[in-house]
């Protein structure tokens, strides 16, 4: 067994940092050993490489959660991360030695897709559990490609935008071609209502995707959709199982990293994709100064350094991993917003006041109240904006706000040149990686 997991996930490694053409000419030595037991496979979806864990970084290097100086900028080592942050219409990457997110994203789904051809070839019995991860992670990796590299969700143009290449077969010899922004996302609800039925309620680590969390995520895929209904839902029985939220007076602010590693909010455990980003990102002084003194988070999400910048510190990993995958205070927030938007807003705010008298000193916060569902979601979106920070989220939240008429432009100065973003730009799509384009020959986002 040993001997085979080795070799599989050498062969992943090699898919995610080498790309197709040379990984090909290596298949066939690799082909040798096959995981055909439970053990095998769910080592696959065990695997520590990266490959499993770590999600896309480009939306958050082009959010407005992240603020560069100039000499902080210029720093930046790879050319993608200045051209993300700065909205360019190309999309250069590092050497293929680093790999990219489009890489390491379909490196994943070729995990999810192996274990899942694995269970079915092989006849691999009592493997529910695994192949409701496999699915789970298929449909997690698809959601996130999705916010990177798709247009927004729309009822009226999905069946027209492009999505991305629907890989559900480990066989590379397969062409790709890209199927539309409404068959991917059909593809990822099917994942995921396939998988819930097969995972337990929780799982022996947060590492390995739940119940709980192929629910959350089937929440998150709602309401990037803007099916509310379905998005609270799916979110209320994912709170069913895990409603479970920190006291953050409970925390020391003075700690490097004051949220722990695997704390009672973490419901599935994934992270950025790290290359080129910062261990202690530093956010805009006029987002800072939307925490109230009272709110601990001002002083639990962040630093002050000597120039007076705050720096994002608010890791629920108890270091500088930014956690992407489904935790309760989203759980709370998208059920809060969803209610908001079908106009329940009685429940909307009670789930987002359950939530926020955790977050500020005790005896100090008062309920947030609202008459209307304009009132509701105006005060729901401000604090998930505040809440939740370097998460993977906020590049998906600005493109459906804005596909919903929000109306956000985004800009920033670097080097005295002045960039901006408007609403519903093409570029919120980002440009998939050259190389990418190039192997694969499928056709780039539009520009």
């Amino acid at each position: 067994m040993k001997t085979t997991t080795i070799i599989t996930i050498s062969f992943l490694v090699m898919l995610s940092l080498w790309g197709c053409t040379r990984f090909l000419e290596e298949k066939s030595d690799l082909q040798l050993a096959v995981p055909q037991t439970i053990q095998d496979n769910q080592a696959l979806l065990d695997q520590e490489n990266g490959i499993v864990r770590n999600t896309a970084s480009s939306g958050e290097f082009s959010s407005d959660n992240i603020h560069f100086t100039d000499s902080e900028y210029d720093a930046l080592a790879h050319e993608e991360n200045k051209r993300l942050y700065t909205w360019q219409p190309d999309h250069v990457s590092p050497s293929s030695d680093f790999g990219n997110d489009w890489q390491f994203c379909f490196a994943a789904i070729f995990t999810a897709n192996s274990v899942l051809h694995n269970l079915e070839t092989y006849h691999i019995e009592n493997a529910e559990n695994v192949k409701g991860q496999a699915l789970a992670l298929r449909a997690s990796r698809f959601l996130d490609a999705a916010q990177i590299w798709c247009p927004a969700y729309s009822i009226e143009t999905s069946g027209a935008d492009m999505g991305l290449p629907l890989r559900l077969d480990p066989d590379m010899n397969l062409p790709s071609q890209r199927a539309t922004v409404k068959e991917t996302y059909k593809q990822i609800v099917e994942d995921l209502q396939q998988a819930i039925p097969l995972l337990p309620p929780t799982q022996t680590s947060p590492t390995r995707i739940s119940k709980a969390a192929a629910l959350g995520l089937l929440g998150r895929t709602y309401l990037y959709m803007g099916d509310y209904g379905n998005a609270a839902h799916y979110t209320e029985m994912a709170l069913s199982l895990h409603n479970t939220l920190m006291n953050y007076n409970t925390l020391n602010p003075a700690d490097a990293y004051p949220i722990n590693d695997l704390n009672k909010e973490v419901i599935h455990l994934t992270t950025f994709r790290r290359t080129g980003f910062p261990k202690q990102p530093q956010v805009t002084n006029s987002l800072y100064q939307t925490y109230a003194n009272n709110d601990l988070r001002k002083v639990i999400y962040f630093k002050m350094n000597n120039n007076g910048e705050a720096l994002f510190k608010g890791n629920y990993t108890g270091s500088a991993s930014n956690i992407t995958g489904i935790t309760t205070d989203e759980l709370f927030l998208t059920a809060a917003e969803s209610y908001a938007h079908l106009n329940q807003i009685p429940t909307a705010m009670k789930l987002l006041n359950d939530l926020l008298i955790t977050r500020w000193k005790t005896g100090t916060f008062v309920d947030f109240t609202a008459s209307t569902k304009k009132d509701a979601l105006d005060i729901i979106l401000q604090e998930r904006r505040k809440e939740l920070l370097f998460r993977g989220i906020r590049w998906a939240d600005l493109k459906r706000l804005n596909r919903d008429g929000a109306n956000i432009q985004l800009s920033r100065t670097v080097n005295g040149q002045n960039y901006t973003l408007p609403s519903n730009d093409l570029r919120y799509a980002i440009a998939i990686p050259e190389e990418i384009i190039a192997m694969s020959g499928i056709p780039q986002n539009k520009r």
